[in-house]
């Protein structure tokens, strides 16, 4: 009886082996199917030790961020203005290795951004709103970007929201809270970086500017101004001051004069692509997460195509070093309980109706509206609704419009609830009439929210060359850094 076990057991060998040959065969001589093309050439992991290091985070995107970002591309018009690098398939769809982690904090199963982001950045558990430092805030930890520059690599921080904001801060700066914003912002300077790009700081800006100016980094505002900076020279480059010191929602800056965070990216490689140790360069889409709050599906899924454009940019970099570079893309928590399918749609999804929003929640301005009627007026410029020409899927339930009035008076001080908790559910921290429409939008997209803060949902990891096989498989957001620390021998 063992004897014929182990001669169906071989026999079972031989056949799975005999299949796996004749699926190898066929796959490399089918030319027509784009898609198995797209797997068998896809950018092969390599064991070398990268020279050149990319840490891509996505602040708020967890797997329904993706998701939804990749749905609302299979439809060419989603976005409006001419100007994305990618346009349907996603950068983060050429990577051929994946993986997921988990996210709590050392003393929260829901994180925070400082605390997941000194996860992301020294491979340490804290506690929430802590940057970069133990638990009992008596000890820094060292960042993978310190490591980096203590190697003899160039370092880059760049970010879409202010560069004193709490991922951008962990890589660089070491505070008991990520409200210190001075603080965090006048470690910019004594960190050494090469390169700060993105949001401007949020306070004591004049002093922080000094400081900068007298360790030598020439500051910029403008892409014209950011292409003429010197290769090796050291830098920080903002942009005009927008949404908290942020850079506009994506959604809003495109076809504008504003540095994209791509341009901050790529300008950034220049800057750093001038030494024979390589660099570091973390980049963060900051902005998904502050969208995600507001449940602002369609400004968090442009702000996901301006992070994929920047991606785009290191693709591009790698594809030019695939044997030097290692690229990684992240999450550091999910943001709002995103969901791809709501309970009035079912089954079925409407994501081409995503396009006909025009403006970011922020930007949405009604304040001209005399009353209910003209408010509705420029909702439906804005954002589609009511406007069954556009399609049919817009047009406004008894229910809808029911929603949208209450929602309005409440944004206008009228018709008081009785329930202060019951609108918190309903509106969050957010302007009622604005966040009602977004909601109502999304709804008839087939897509819903359960929160207005971050959720505890595992995040995926993405990687790319050298080095990227480590970031397979399912693991903590600590063991990200210890894997890039790992591949790169910063330790």
């Amino acid at each position: 009886m063992k004897n014929t076990r182990k001669h169906r057991s071989a026999f079972h060998t031989i056949m799975v082996c005999l299949m796996m040959s004749m699926l190898v065969v066929s796959i490399s001589g089918c030319d027509e199917d784009d898609e198995v093309a797209d797997i068998v050439n896809a950018p092969a992991a390599t064991d070398n030790v990268p020279k050149y290091i990319f840490f891509f985070i996505g602040d708020g995107m967890a797997s329904p961020q993706v998701n939804l970002t990749q749905a609302a591309l299979d439809d060419p018009h989603f976005r409006r203005v001419n100007g994305a690098i990618t346009l349907g398939a996603l950068s983060l769809d050429q990577f051929p290795v994946a993986g997921m982690a988990t996210t709590h904090a050392e003393n929260q199963y829901i994180t925070g951004s400082a605390a997941a982001a000194t996860a992301l950045a020294c491979g340490e558990k804290t506690t929430i709103g802590t940057i970069s430092m133990n638990p009992a805030h008596t000890l820094p930890f060292k960042t993978i970007a310190e490591m980096a520059k203590e190697k003899g690599m160039k370092v880059g921080i760049v970010s879409s929201v202010s560069i004193d904001h709490a991922t951008p801060a962990c890589f660089y700066a070491h505070e008991t809270s990520r409200g210190n914003y001075y603080e965090i912002a006048s470690q910019m300077d004594d960190s050494g970086f090469d390169y700060f790009g993105g949001g401007y700081v949020k306070e004591n800006a004049a002093d922080i500017e000094n400081q900068m100016d007298a360790a030598g980094y020439t500051r910029v505002s403008t892409l014209g101004g950011l292409r003429g900076v010197p290769v090796g020279q050291k830098c920080w480059a903002t942009t005009d001051v927008y949404d908290g010191k942020a850079l506009n929602y994506e959604i809003d800056r495109i076809g504008t004069s504003e540095i994209s965070l791509a341009q901050f990216t790529q300008e950034g490689i220049r800057l750093l692509d001038n030494d024979d140790k390589g660099f570091f360069m973390m980049v963060e889409a900051g902005k998904v997460d502050w969208a995600c709050h507001a449940n602002d599906a369609v400004s968090a899924t442009h702000d996901m195509v301006a992070f994929d454009d920047a991606i785009a940019i290191a693709v591009d970099f790698y594809n030019q070093h695939p044997d030097e570079t290692l690229i990684v893309v992240t999450g550091d928590h999910e943001c709002g309980g995103l969901t791809l399918g709501f309970a009035v749609t079912g089954y079925k999804n409407t994501f081409e109706l995503l396009k006909y929003q025009k403006t970011s929640f922020k930007k949405f301005d009604y304040s001209a509206a005399a009353d209910f009627d003209q408010a509705l007026a420029i909702m439906t410029e804005k954002f589609g609704l009511g406007d069954t020409t556009l399609d049919p899927g817009l047009e406004l339930t008894a229910r809808d419009s029911i929603r949208l009035e209450d929602a309005y008076n409440r944004s206008m001080g009228g018709a008081p609830s009785p329930d202060p908790t019951d609108d918190f559910l309903k509106y969050g921290w957010y302007d009622p009439f604005t966040v009602t429409i977004t909601h109502i939008l999304n709804e008839k997209a087939g897509i819903a929210w359960t929160s207005y803060s971050h959720t505890g949902v595992p995040v995926p990891v993405y990687a790319m060359g050298a080095g990227a096989d480590l970031f397979s498989g399912s693991y903590d957001n600590t063991d990200v850094a210890k894997k890039i620390m790992t591949a790169a021998e910063l330790k």
